[in-house]
């Protein structure tokens, strides 16, 4: 182990990378976390609860729950995020008080969030430089003024993270919509966008297609840009299923993860006592944003093995029957070059060789991905040429293949699903228009990376975040910081404090609510929520503890107020029916949204429901009812000399933007955050020393120093020419319109950097 000064006179200490992940460590850590946020009593009532068929959906991820459940159904990561919202810490207006605004602003995204929950509505009013308490009543009819005063609808933002249940996000698009604006952008314009936008186009459908069942019984399960092992643990129990079932797992990712070599399952004794079970049978170490390259060498071998055995590689029966463009398709494949291959990919041949041979070897297939294939320029084509690669052996519409984005909030799919998003189809829109007699506005509205421009132009003025931690969440966080400062209102329901409420507009609201773990009482007795998992599975989600304070209101109550005092003279919606009864949300959400049907029926079931996906069917909704093969030009990020390429990444003790403390134990980093992990060799060559203090610049064509300050350099196994750094503090190093062509998604895993000696203490 070696230690270098931290931040805050820590000490950063550096220890190997673990090679597995899990067993008595994870429940060790699980524990101490929460027992240091609340009682015995309380933890064990949040976690006893989690992820049971009538208990709390966790918030920390969107991977959906077995049919069997164990009883402790929660991963190391799921325990902390719970019982981080179930803490006994209170903020209150003494707190606000004793701290300004600017001092807030000083304090790290840690203290923020340890600070503990919200309990009463609060204001910033112009020229203050302090929160004070405010009624409800007044601090939504100051938002209702503000929305009513401005001179067009599209003027406001209407911001929602993954967070949010099913009734809440129904309303709010609702809302949003009633009022006269599609600007809803939410925290999958800066995910999985890209995920949305290339299988809408090669599928007709945005969603994944697989199911727990599938990942058990596949024979081959692709885990490309993503590490369970932090992001969304119980994957890695599925995975060993995998395994254990006979199945193999392919691990693509530029860094080694330690979920992804071996795993302790906590829940089994093997796990706990014994060695546990390796989970890749291969590990391709890429370049970053070489996937789409990978998967076009791969589908050129498989078409030269079919010519070379004609009839038994390729499913000409499927292709002939349920899809279009494959000459095309395969005519430009066949195109690629291997020069252009490995030094994209940065992988030998005989690596993607033998990766090749396992896929010839199985019958079903899935590819699981995440933002380390979305958040590139070329994200879109990349999960475009995976589609290519299933469609060629006919792995979709079948028990055991498909594909599977797999998603990090617990439902940011039900968002997307409940009509969050800037640009939904005009069926939808008109379905709205039926049940509530009105007309939807039809021009699209902003995304994330727009709204921010939008509020840098003054064309937006006024912000409501629901959820999330929109300034630490987004690219560019000067730019991002003084958009929100430009507006005359911003207002964030929240359940904690974070870095967000400190950057204010001219009038700021903090409006506390409820959480996951909370119960929610209503004038129509106890209620509960639905979400939608990253497999399309809906159910409820029932909160147990005793809410944080008597004055706080659910999300689905601030909405509807909200929407009563602003659209008084607007169409009759039954806000007040809505607040008191959710099942009433529910059956109006049964006549617009396709596939829920008798809702409030079929979510009462244990367990809940699935949602149909056509592609399991293989019917595909697209424009010419086939499923489409697309040709992708091969593109690559050359880093010029000198430079290396940026991926930000989050530490396994951090939920999103949020750090529950300075350590990265997976990969032996301890107390400390301002660290950037490099490749020895690019290290020799640039001529910096291990541990020693950088400033991390980026480099971007519209000249703006995007500077990053004291970082300490890290000597880690990344792929050579690249980096790697913890988010949200690189953050400020992303440019706001370096995003996806298509998806306007910010490339925030292909940042082209420079190290340079610290110049300056940390920002």
């Amino acid at each position: 182990m070696s230690t270098v000064e931290g931040q805050d006179g820590e000490q950063l200490s550096i220890t190997p990378p673990k090679t597995w992940a899990a067993g008595l460590p994870g429940v060790a850590h699980a524990l101490e976390y929460s027992l240091g946020q609340t009682s015995i009593r309380r933890t064990a009532l949040t976690l006893l609860n989690v992820n049971q068929a009538e208990g709390i959906d966790c918030p920390g991820c969107a991977w959906p729950e077995p049919g069997r459940r164990h009883k402790n159904e929660y991963c190391e990561n799921g325990a902390k995020h719970v019982t981080d919202e179930a803490t006994t810490r209170r903020v209150t207006a003494d707190f606000f008080r004793q701290y300004s605004v600017s001092e807030l602003g000083g304090k790290s995204d840690q203290w923020l969030n340890q600070q503990g929950r919200l309990t009463e509505p609060m204001v910033k009013r112009p020229g203050s430089d302090h929160y004070e308490p405010i009624g409800w009543h007044e601090a939504l009819g100051l938002l209702a003024d503000e929305l009513r005063g401005l001179d067009d609808p599209d003027e406001a933002l209407f911001y929602t993270s993954g967070r949010l249940g099913n009734e809440a996000a129904f309303l709010l698009q609702l809302f949003a919509r009633a009022y006269g604006t599609n600007n809803l952008p939410d925290c999958s314009n800066m995910c999985h966008e890209s995920s949305g936008f290339a299988l809408l186009e090669t599928l007709g459908t945005g969603k994944g297609s697989v199911s727990l069942d599938d990942i058990h019984d596949a024979d081959l399960v692709f885990v490309v840009g993503q590490n369970p092992g932090t992001n969304h643990p119980r994957m890695l129990s599925a995975l060993e299923q995998t395994k254990r079932s006979g199945g193999q797992v392919i691990a693509v990712n530029p860094l080694p993860e330690a979920g992804l070599m071996r795993f302790k399952n906590p829940q089994k004794a093997r796990g706990l006592i014994g060695r546990g079970t390796q989970i890749a049978d291969e590990f391709l170490q890429i370049r970053p944003g070489g996937d789409l390259a990978l998967f076009q060498a791969l589908n050129l071998l498989l078409l030269q093995a079919e010519d070379e055995r004609p009839g038994t590689v390729v499913d000409h029966a499927f292709i002939e029957a349920h899809t279009t463009g494959f000459d095309a398709f395969a005519a430009h494949v066949r195109g690629v070059a291997w020069t252009d291959v490995l030094a994209a990919t940065g992988l030998t041949r005989d690596e993607i060789e033998r990766v090749h041979a396992r896929v010839l070897a199985s019958e079903k297939i899935i590819v699981c991905w995440a933002m380390g294939l979305t958040q590139h320029k070329h994200g879109v084509a990349t999960i475009r040429e995976i589609v290519n690669f299933l469609l060629l052996r006919g792995n979709l519409g079948r028990p055991g293949a498909g594909v599977c984005p797999v998603r990090g909030h617990s439902n940011v799919q039900g968002d997307r699903t409940m009509g969050i998003w800037e640009r939904m189809p005009q069926s939808f829109l008109d379905a709205l228009e039926r049940e509530f007699g009105f007309t939807p506005p039809a021009e699209h509205g902003l995304d994330t990376v727009g709204a921010i421009q939008a509020m840098l132009d003054g064309r937006a003025k006024v912000f409501l975040g629901v959820g999330g931690n929109f300034v630490r969440a987004t690219p560019d966080s000067t730019a991002t910081e003084r958009a929100m400062r430009t507006c005359r209102l911003t207002a964030h329901i929240s359940t904690k404090l974070n870095r967000s409420h400190t950057v204010c507009g001219q009038t700021a609201l903090i409006l506390p609510t409820l959480g996951r773990s909370d119960r929610d009482l209503q004038a129509g007795g106890e209620q509960f929520v639905t979400v939608e998992d990253s497999m399309s599975q809906v159910h409820t989600s029932r909160g147990r503890l005793h809410p944080a304070s008597d004055s706080l209101l659910s999300e689905v109550a601030i909405i509807s107020r909200l929407a009563r005092l602003t659209l008084a003279d607007q169409p009759d919606i039954p806000w007040e029916t809505f607040e008191a009864d959710y099942g009433t949300i529910r059956d109006r959400i049964a006549r617009v949204v396709p596939g829920f049907e008798d809702f409030n029926t079929r979510v009462a079931s244990p367990g809940g429901f699935r949602l149909p996906n056509p592609v399991n069917r293989r019917v595909f909704p697209t424009p010419g009812g086939k499923a489409v093969f697309t040709r992708n030009a091969l593109t690559m990020l050359q880093a010029p000399k000198g430079h290396l390429i940026l991926q930000t990444l989050r530490s396994h003790d951090q939920w999103n933007t949020i750090p529950y403390s300075g350590n990265d134990r997976y990969r032996g980093i301890h107390h400390g955050r301002r660290v950037v992990l490099v490749n020895p060799a690019d290290l020799a060559e640039l001529g910096i020393a291990d541990r020693s203090q950088v400033d991390l610049v980026s480099v971007w064509h519209d000249g703006v120093e995007r500077r990053a300050p004291s970082f300490a350099v890290v000597s880690y196994p990344t792929t050579p020419g690249s980096a790697a750094a913890y988010y949200p503090e690189t953050n400020v190093l992303v440019p706001l319109d370096s995003v996806a062509d298509h998806s306007n998604t910010p490339t925030s895993k292909a940042i082209v950097i420079r190290l340079e000696a610290a110049t300056s203490g940390e920002e």
